[in-house]
């Protein structure tokens, strides 16, 4: 087993559980949904932070060719899929009392904890790109994470329903670029 596939064993765990955390927890309200006021902005960005780990998961496989790992370069991309599990722990509740859940509620009290944790996995990912390859990524690569770097900070900072709501969709939009432009093919 080469180095890589050592290493990824424990990420795919944490992408695993990640991925497990947003599955059960939609799951969860499907069954209960006679006791959830639903709003659909959470639930775009379940769907976003969905479409993050499979591009994550995705590009991972990039970092096969990386031959000299070290410690700290191992923990980084932890620290990124940590941050990502985060993302997946507070988007949705983690349970639905008998009394009921309001979505848009619960987002609203999570909401500067799911950008925090976004804007530290980008962060990292930049952080990362440098400690792997000693340089910063492309500048296309570098210009959408630019762009989630201003819509977290702007998401942790405003409040308003309807700039939430257009923030989300702008993000969908920009995450599918993001992927048609850089990762349509694996490695």
């Amino acid at each position: 087993m080469d180095a890589f596939s050592y290493l990824a064993v424990l990420l795919s765990i944490i992408l695993g559980l990640g991925l497990t955390q947003l599955l059960t927890a939609t799951g969860r309200l499907i069954r209960h949904r006679d006791r959830v006021r639903f709003q659909w902005l959470p639930l775009l960005w379940a769907a976003i932070l969905l479409l993050i780990y499979v591009q994550v998961w995705w590009s991972m496989y990039g970092l096969r060719s990386h031959s000299e790992w070290t410690f700290p370069a191992f923990c980084i991309i932890l620290a990124q899929t940590a941050t990502l599990y985060l993302m997946a722990a507070v988007v949705l509740p983690e349970q639905v009392e008998e009394a009921g859940i309001d979505l848009q509620a619960h987002f609203d009290r999570q909401r500067r904890w799911f950008f925090g944790f976004f804007l530290a996995t980008i962060v990292i990912s930049v952080a990362k790109d440098v400690m792997l390859n000693g340089q910063l990524s492309d500048h296309t690569n570098l210009a959408f994470h630019a762009v989630f770097v201003l819509g977290s900070l702007t998401g942790l900072l405003v409040r308003r329903t309807r700039y939430q709501e257009v923030l989300a969709l702008s993000f969908a939009g920009t995450i599918l670029w993001y992927i048609g432009v850089l990762f349509t093919r694996l490695g």
